[in-house]
């Protein structure tokens, strides 16, 4: 029986370009943490997707030469294919311009509107193209859009108005309370700083954007495309937009970003909520930005990896292992194809693949080893390793809870130097010692199952357990050296 469930979402990802490194980060957290939930029982839902609406997608199409919805089908046929390269287990993939979400976004925007949380207005204020957001000056560095680099546009227009001021005083009282948690703690802090300024109502309506979801009241203009992207946690789980009928799934217990949408998210996203009176997200989490060689990637400038090219050069396991081990909790990270080749070759290659084969060498040299007691100080370190592993996830310090899986291999390492399983003669003594080297194998292998799944798959098929025996056969490379 399950015991409990675990609902994790990625953003929806805008496709007006193809998945870059920050998205397949986003993404095979998430994976990590659904199949550790999975693992430990639970009944879980992984939720990602494409954002397809709004004047970036329209313009990104009309450059590229086709329609709106062509131009989103096949960077739909690339996100997914991607994240099926990196092995993702996502249960559900969301499209915003699918007829489903379409429905009930209408219905939200009408029952908002019903209810008076929408009305006409005039709305004037700076405009980012880039982020599709109106901006403060508060927001802009040198007058410019601190991601996009760009001086936003003067922008004045009849437009339809959402009441987000009437929930600036209750959303700090939220956050502060931890009601929604905020993680890590610095962006809580980040975030109240803002809301103390005070929110202004947005614009929800453009008049000028035909891709997109048309307003229920008034034909002739979109929905604002994060009100309508925001919706797809809830209709990618199956909601038609019904309020006395919510999914079985929610709320979220993890929303997990990168930091330039998180101010979206805990304003606009949660004052949605409210507004319908929907409980809010349990945890939204936000982490740290890649650059390469200490400069931002930029297509312009042509220093960018993509995400298949880092499973190209690395494998599968490798470039998930890389991407995870780049970013310590919250803070951004810096790469090199130079640092990633070292990192592999220093940890998966000399590391993890060469303290498999050493063991898995010797284990198969006599093939069978039946089950006894375990080492106590060897069974004291794998538990200790466990548990800091277990704390490390759950607090979502992901980059911690591979370096202490990394601790347990190092202490496997000078066992095996220690006992020298290769000198012993003795069969008996020599069965024992390997025993406790192989357990400590399993062990890790268990501890990656969430991290690097196919290379734990490989350790178990080299070391299968059957009744209280344990056969042992020498299995292939499992990272070559670059």
């Amino acid at each position: 029986m399950f015991k409990k469930k675990f609902y994790i979402t990625t953003p929806v990802y805008y496709v007006n370009a193809r998945p870059h490194l920050g998205h397949a980060y986003t993404t095979v957290f998430a994976d990590i943490l659904a199949r550790y939930h999975r693992l430990n029982g639970k009944r879980v839902f992984f939720l990602t997707g494409i954002d397809e609406h709004g004047a970036k997608i329209e313009e990104a199409a009309k450059r590229a030469g086709k329609e709106p919805k062509k131009f989103c089908d096949e960077q739909n046929a690339v996100f997914k294919k991607i994240w099926k390269l990196f092995n993702i287990s996502n249960d559900g993939f969301i499209r915003t311009s699918s007829d489903s979400h379409k429905k009930a976004v209408s219905r939200v925007l009408k029952t908002l509107f019903n209810n008076g949380f929408i009305y006409k207005g005039v709305y004037e204020g700076l405009y980012c193209e880039g982020c599709e957001q109106y901006k403060s000056e508060r927001d802009l560095v040198d007058g410019k859009c601190p991601d996009h680099q760009k001086e936003p546009v003067l922008m004045k227009e009849e437009s339809y108005m959402f009441k987000l001021s009437a929930f600036g005083e209750k959303l700090k009282k939220i956050i502060n309370n931890d009601k929604l948690k905020i993680r890590p703690l610095g962006k809580k802090k980040e975030i109240l700083s803002f809301l103390s300024g005070g929110l202004n109502d947005i614009s929800i309506s453009r008049k000028n954007v035909k891709w997109g979801v048309s307003l229920p009241f008034d034909k002739s203009s979109t929905a604002y495309v994060w009100l309508d992207a925001f919706l797809n946690y809830l209709t990618g789980i199956g909601w038609n937009g019904d309020l006395k009928n919510l999914p079985n799934f929610w709320p979220p217990d993890v929303q997990l970003m990168a930091k330039d949408i998180l101010r979206v998210h805990l304003s606009i996203w949660p004052a949605l909520l409210l507004a319908l009176k929907i409980s809010l997200p349990k945890m939204i989490f936000s982490h740290g930005f890649f650059t390469l060689n200490g400069w931002k990637m930029s297509k312009s400038l042509g220093n960018v990896i993509w995400p298949e090219e880092l499973a190209e050069k690395f494998g599968v396991d490798g470039a998930r292992y890389l991407l995870i081990s780049s970013l310590a909790y919250g803070a951004d990270g810096d790469l090199s194809l130079e640092k990633l080749a070292e990192k592999y070759n220093a940890d998966l290659a000399n590391g993890l693949g060469n303290f498999t084969a050493r063991i898995l060498t010797l284990g198969s040299q006599i093939g069978k080893i039946k089950i006894s007691g375990l080492n106590k100080n060897i069974g004291k370190k794998i538990k200790e390793i466990q548990k800091n592993t277990d704390k490390n996830i759950k607090e979502l310090k992901i980059q911690e809870a591979l370096a202490e899986v990394w601790r347990l291999i190092s202490f496997g390492d000078g066992e095996l130097n220690k006992t020298e399983p290769w000198k012993i003669e003795d069969t008996e003594r020599k069965v024992r010692v390997l025993f406790n080297l192989i357990i400590l194998l399993r062990s890790v292998a268990e501890l990656l199952k969430p991290f690097i799944p196919q290379t734990a798959e490989k350790i178990f098929r080299s070391v299968k357990i059957s009744g209280k025996t344990i056969n042992i056969k020498k299995g292939g490379i499992l990272f070559p050296r670059i």
